[in-house]
């Protein structure tokens, strides 16, 4: 039981274990004397030097587990954070060790620790790169091959989720919706036509042409479905003359093969945190009272299994329908003259709603931006009904709550950079927020966290923060 308690909190308690000692001990000698005291005054006398010599013990005993909490056991703390920093979020350079001064040689020998873990991490990532680099050059050649064939290509999991998708396909889907990565294929061609075809594909184990329908019904489509080998899933290839309508041929592809095993349909909070989807956000507004104030950006980046998929992102201006103040204009940079024409916010919103679809929404203090959105929401037509999770109760899962959780020193902490043109963007916090989550999701895991359901129940022990904060 003690054992999952926080080493500040078991401090604590041994301190007051003391302390309950002390005063009962204190307690015990008052009834002896006084059982033997005569002299009424000498009883008036002695009960009180008893009495103030408890309170007494109690302001020093106090007074050393406030000196010990902010010397060793804070310090502690901070020290391991610091480590698993360095061990599993690929933080690099010299750890402050001046708040550990009183922990002797702890400090210094952590940091010899992690000196020798950062050397070692370099080299394995020089050779990294090094690969890395050359399968780039090699993906980019095959892209530049792909993007001359006049073929949109589409490569799906069994349960038709979205595993891979080229320059070409991302066009002919953006006519429906944004593409994504593990999004339904449903959410862009009607699914009777395709579920059809998929069963004689799967019955004949061929080569399958059908009509497809967009999902808005505005679109018709000839596909064909062809057959992944020994791979499960399949290839869904749009015709020629829908390639050629593709304005962004030059985009790369976007793949994870991880993808073709279909994924399960646990409820979210059993769900590995490795197969987790996040759609990290962020927003700008014209003021910080989310019952009248209004968005006036809206900036989204995804993760899926641990990384930031490129290309996959949302940025959008919105139209407040009042006017943006000056002094938020001098924060955001977003003024007036910009947001003329834009979205207004039940466009913007149903369009972020899309975007966010079978995801976990994420946001460095959520309840600030989810509670402009929810405000809309009758008017939107949708339900923000979402898996929540916020950074700052992670920040204060993996750091401690007594560190300080703002966005830059969470990226100070982690060696995330924020360019200055783009601090206090909606798109440069979200990007921000989604770099400091994919370092810190390894944390979590190093600390036995292993679902979404681990990671809410400890993020739910630090909600006062939240509350403080807003």
């Amino acid at each position: 039981m003690l054992t999952r308690l926080s080493l500040r909190l078991r401090i604590f308690l041994f301190f007051c274990l003391l302390a309950l000692g002390g005063l009962a001990v204190t307690t015990g000698a008052l009834v002896v004397g006084y059982q033997r005291a005569d002299d009424p005054d000498m009883l008036n006398a002695f009960v009180f030097s008893g009495l103030l010599s408890g309170f007494a013990l109690l302001g020093m005993i106090a007074g050393v587990w406030l000196l010990f909490d902010e010397n060793i056991a804070k310090p502690i703390d901070r020290l391991a954070a610091e480590m698993r920093a360095r061990a599993h979020a690929g933080v690099t350079g010299n750890m402050d060790l001046s708040a550990a001064r009183y922990l002797g040689d702890l400090a210094p020998a952590a940091q010899a620790v992690a000196g020798q873990l950062s050397d070692s991490t370099m080299m394995t990532a020089e050779a990294v790169a090094t690969q890395t680099a050359r399968l780039s050059a090699e993906r980019d050649r095959l892209t530049a091959l792909l993007t001359q064939i006049p073929m949109a290509m589409v490569i799906l999991n069994p349960a038709h989720r979205i595993v891979l998708y080229d320059g070409q396909a991302a066009a002919v889907l953006a006519q429906v919706t944004h593409p994504r990565l593990q999004a339904s294929l449903f959410e862009y061609l009607q699914p009777a036509e395709i579920e059809s075809a998929y069963a004689e594909l799967l019955a004949a184990g061929a080569e399958v042409a059908c009509k497809a329908v967009s999902a808005d019904g505005l679109q018709t489509y000839d596909v064909r479905l062809k057959p992944m080998g020994h791979a499960p899933g399949y290839m869904l290839i749009f015709d020629a003359s829908e390639a050629r309508m593709a304005p962004d041929a030059a985009r790369p592809l976007v793949y994870d093969f991880d993808l073709l095993d279909t994924p399960g349909d646990d409820a979210f909070e059993d769900r590995p945190l490795a197969d987790l989807c996040f759609v990290v956000f962020d927003t700008e507004t014209t003021g910080l009272l989310p019952h009248k104030d209004e968005i006036v950006q809206i900036g989204a980046v995804r993760v899926l299994r641990g990384r930031i998929i490129p290309g996959e992102v949302l940025d959008t201006l919105v139209d407040p329908g009042i006017p943006i103040p000056a002094a938020s204009t001098r924060v955001h940079k977003v003024s007036n003259a910009m947001v003329a024409g834009a979205p207004g916010i039940n466009e913007a919103g149903r369009l972020f709603h899309q975007f966010a679809r079978d995801s976990v929404i994420v946001a460095h203090n959520a309840p600030f931006d989810m509670a402009f959105l929810r405000r809309h929401a009758t008017a939107m037509g949708v339900a923000w009904d979402h898996p929540i999770l916020d950074t700052v109760l992670v920040s204060a899962v993996v750091f401690g709550a007594s560190e300080t959780h703002t966005l830059d020193a969470l990226c100070g902490r982690l060696g995330v950079t924020i360019p200055a043109e783009l601090r206090h963007t909606a798109l440069g916090d979200a990007q921000a927020t989604a770099e400091v989550l994919c370092k810190m999701l390894p944390m979590l895991q190093a600390r036995g966290m292993k679902t979404f359901g681990d990671v809410i129940a400890e993020t739910r022990k630090h909600g006062r923060l939240l509350e403080d904060l807003n």
